[in-house]
């Protein structure tokens, strides 16, 4: 089965993940995370396995100009996840789904550890 990679093609980081599973040999699909960004039905089930808050991509410049690091904490769980729907540059980059799990960033020792066959 082949793995989800969810990024943004421009992202330096999320162009080394994807050398990274290309040199593993690791077969996935890549999916644009503007173009078709994650829904909350999605997201509402990879927050099962990774905290909802690690998905926001506090580096972004759309994260500073909403001024979400005030606003966050007083959001429910419900308009975060609508939140991050909304718009793909939201989410942090690049992630990794498939058989029953999720990896959000690119850490290439974690990414070693948990999608070695």
């Amino acid at each position: 089965m082949a793995y989800l990679l969810i990024a943004y093609p421009k992202c330096s980081t999320c162009q080394k993940a994807k050398n990274w599973l290309q040199h593993q040999g690791i077969p996935f699909e890549e999916r644009h995370i503007v173009e078709e960004n994650p829904t909350v039905e999605e997201l509402r089930q990879w927050a099962q396995t990774v905290p909802l808050k690690k998905f926001f991509n506090t580096s972004g410049i759309l994260y500073r100009a909403q001024g979400l690091k005030d606003r966050l904490p007083h959001m429910t769980e419900e308009e975060q996840l609508a939140l991050l729907a909304s718009n793909g540059m939201l989410v942090k980059r690049p992630l990794v789904v498939g058989q029953g799990q999720v990896l959000v960033g690119f850490k290439p020792t974690e990414w070693e550890a948990h999608l070695k066959q």
